[in-house]
């Protein structure tokens, strides 16, 4: 297991859509190993393969106290949404970016396990709520961009002065 880089915003490759995985093999079970390390090396509750530079549509989530309850979701996908409301998200690869976004907290999603077999289920709250901001991941899609025109534009002003002062401190 290795800890990998995490992209941050404006990272260009952060904008690309993943591919559905279609080989279930130790490649497959180093990446998710590998995705679960570098998530257990933050404070964060969830991770997915492009946010460490890997195309293929695998994200972890671990929401317990101990974080001894990995789910690991391969070529995730929601069947059905209900019970919207707006939700406090933030993001790894946006640091410090705090954004009320609209999302199902009720939602029925269809997954692979690592071995490859197909798991449907009802997921709910934290769950659906990381689930579906996991899966913008894959789809190369960051939260900020379900945040207002305003509040994108005051992100990417604060992201170009972050840019422009580590560019003079190099």
């Amino acid at each position: 297991m290795t800890i990998r880089t995490i992209l941050e915003y404006p990272d260009p490759r952060l904008n690309l859509p993943s591919q559905p995985v279609t080989r279930f093999d130790a490649d497959l079970n180093s990446l998710v190993d590998d995705l679960l390390e570098t998530l257990y090396s933050t404070s964060a509750i969830a991770l997915s393969a492009p946010q460490i530079d890997d195309r293929s549509a695998v994200l972890v989530i671990d929401l317990s106290e101990d974080r001894s309850t990995p789910k690991v979701y391969i070529n995730p996908q929601i069947l059905a949404k209900s019970t919207w409301g707006f939700v406090e998200e933030s993001c790894l690869s946006v640091p410090d970016i705090v954004g009320n976004v609209i999302r199902a907290t009720e939602v029925r999603a269809q997954w692979q396990d690592r071995e490859g077999r197909v798991i449907e289920d009802d997921l709910s709250g934290m769950d659906a709520v990381c689930l579906q901001h996991e899966m913008d991941h894959l789809a190369g899609k960051l939260f900020i961009d379900r945040l207002s025109i305003f509040r994108r534009l005051s992100i990417r002003a604060r992201q170009a002065a972050r840019s422009r002062s580590l560019r003079k401190s190099a």
